[in-house]
């Protein structure tokens, strides 16, 4: 049986998953259960952990073996076509694979994972690199320059003050 994302109580686990990765998975959705992250959250990182494991299970990689590199193919890897499950999809744009948008949540899934799993004692480091921030004006401080009532032409001569 192949790894599937199942409904389970008021959350999602996989199944077909009989190993330590697995165990590791479930518990760290279980978390975010008890973290109260809205149930949309909860089943999107379900299926992007699927997603990241099923990855693992073709490269021959365990969790605890995932290097920053290893990150590099797994965003490669999400821009090819994914074999399909039996569905017909017709593409409306010549894009093939994932969205920005969805690489870059299931980058976030993978990298609370393994904060998880470090937290968990099951790898030592997370391999996942820390989101950069840009280093621009902060934007609470520049919205607390910002005197009620000005129009946004006004706030451009503030932003440096």
């Amino acid at each position: 049986m192949g790894l599937k994302v199942a409904r389970s109580g008021d959350g999602h686990i996989l199944t077909g998953a009989a190993d330590a990765a697995g165990e590791l998975v479930n518990g760290f959705l279980a978390h975010l259960t008890t973290r109260n992250f809205s149930p949309a959250t909860r089943r999107a990182y379900a299926f992007d952990l699927l997603n990241f494991l099923r990855f693992l299970m073709e490269r021959g990689l365990g969790l605890a073996d995932v290097a920053p590199t290893d990150l590099f193919d797994y965003l490669d890897w999400q821009q090819q076509p994914q074999k399909n499950s039996g569905a017909t999809v017709v593409r409306l744009t010549s894009r093939m694979g994932a969205a920005p948008a969805t690489m870059n949540r299931r980058i976030a899934a993978v990298r609370s994972l393994y904060d998880y799993a470090a937290i968990a004692g099951a790898v030592n480091e997370n391999p996942v690199p820390a989101a950069r921030r840009s280093s621009g004006f902060p934007c609470h401080a520049a919205r607390a320059a910002r005197a009620p009532g000005q129009r946004p032409r006004a706030w451009r001569g503030q932003a440096g003050a």
